[in-house]
């Protein structure tokens, strides 16, 4: 008597499994409905001289004599920004106190 019948029970599991399959069944022909017609397209004929790709190495060293170069002009900028604010500090000085500033 303690057997029970188990063709009318169903685990959380293999309910949750139904439930994903049925909606999933439902989503593929939404999907199969709304794909076009359009052709891929052609590649363009080659031109004169064939463009060869880069190297990895050749990459990599554009990457860096880009960064290098970025960083030197925000170090000159900085330079430049610093000098303004120097000079102009200095000129502020200058014409609070009643004198002129250097010449430099």
């Amino acid at each position: 008597m303690s057997e029970q019948i188990k063709s009318g029970m169903i685990s959380r599991r293999t309910a949750l499994s139904l439930l994903g399959l049925a909606s999933l069944s439902l989503a593929v022909p939404a999907t199969m409905l709304t794909t076009s017609n359009a052709e891929a397209q052609q590649p363009a004929a080659p031109t004169g001289t064939p463009t060869v790709a880069p190297t990895g190495t050749e990459r990599r060293q554009e990457r860096r004599t880009g960064r290098t170069e970025r960083r030197q002009e925000r170090r000159e900028g900085r330079t430049e920004r610093r000098q303004e604010r120097r000079t102009g500090r200095t000129e502020r000085r200058q014409e609070r106190r009643g004198t002129t500033a250097p010449q430099q």
